[in-house]
């Protein structure tokens, strides 16, 4: 593949997916009739959102050769994403992921990993790094036994060469790594103690400290770690970690509709204002301005919830929700 010209700032890297999810409420997946189809993936969403917002930012992700994957660039090319990196395997279907939330709360999950998990070091090899400005991380599959596995470290490795601003955002699902939970914890502080910011929930932040309450989740990784950080807490706001100390930012009020995709619309608000004021020296980003970034991105959060599916949500996302 010949790289076309950059004409992005900021990547995304990671799953690209179909989720489906069961409208028969309180069935199980064997039992369900009826499926709602959603584009999915965190880093895919996040790179929507910062696309809506009206930033420059490519897709680094396999889909399938099939109706799905072609779904899923169309509907990224729609938002003004940069598909180049966004590769279609002829080998490996579209991944999904069937979701049902049964009647005891519990959700039936099953998943059906195909091509996300394709790409590879040969992938990250093409891509053109000289006008990225930052590279996102978000991690779910990108932790599974995989070629993505290692092409995750790859490009990490190829950012830090070329002195790209790091962003990480673990994204744990309890239901991907639930045999596994000490690979996915060991895996994230790699990243966590070579990213320049993460972002985590409260109950990713205790998961990852062995901690048992987000305050001191917050002050462990406040010693841990040299990023700028922020722990999100729903509608109660956002711990911002920033110089040794924390700052509870507190978030706007809203009728919630959905919360799909609200810490990604969180994430994507962060990096599209960090494109903004970056330089090489990433030390000059000041407290006062880490405070207005979060506060700004935890609007972009609340007001996702305001939608139904997170894809509704970006299109009605713009700068303008930060006056």
């Amino acid at each position: 593949m010949i790289s076309q010209p950059a004409t992005y700032r900021l990547l995304c890297i990671g799953e690209a997916l179909i989720d489906m999810i069961c409208t028969d409420k309180g069935t199980s997946l064997s039992e369900g009739e009826n499926f709602l189809k959603k584009l999915g993936g965190a880093p895919t969403n996040v790179a929507a959102a910062i696309a809506a917002l009206g930033g420059k930012v490519a897709l680094c992700a396999k889909v399938g050769a099939d109706p799905f994957g072609q779904y899923l660039m169309d509907v990224m090319k729609d938002f003004g994403v940069d598909i180049q990196y966004l590769l279609q395997d002829t080998s490996h279907f579209t991944t999904f992921a069937f979701v049902s939330l049964m009647k005891n709360g519990e959700r039936d999950f099953y998943f059906n990993r195909g091509a996300d998990g394709q790409l590879c070091e040969a992938d990250i090899e093409a891509i053109d790094l000289g006008a990225v400005s930052i590279i996102h991380f978000g991690s779910a599959t990108g932790f599974l036994p995989g070629p993505l596995q290692l092409a995750y470290k790859k490009l990490l490795h190829e950012g830090l060469k070329q002195n790209s601003f790091i962003s990480f955002d673990p994204n744990y699902r309890h239901l991907l790594f639930r045999n596994n939970t000490q690979s996915f914890i060991d895996q994230s502080w790699y990243f966590l103690e070579r990213c320049n910011f993460f972002k985590v929930s409260d109950e990713e932040a205790m998961l990852l400290t062995g901690t048992a309450t987000a305050e001191a989740a917050v002050q462990s990784l406040l010693q841990k770690t040299k990023a700028v950080f922020a722990v999100t807490l729903g509608k109660e706001g956002t711990w911002l970690g920033i110089h040794g100390e924390t700052v509870l930012v507190k978030s706007i009020p809203v009728i919630p509709v959905d919360s799909t995709g609200a810490g990604d619309a969180f994430v994507g608000a962060v990096l599209y204002q960090l494109d903004q004021l970056l330089t090489q020296n990433h030390v000059n980003i000041t407290k006062e301005q880490w405070l207005a970034i979060i506060t700004n991105a935890n609007k972009a959060g609340a007001r996702t919830c305001e939608y139904l599916g997170a894809m509704e949500a970006f299109k009605h996302l713009s700068s303008r929700i930060f006056i």
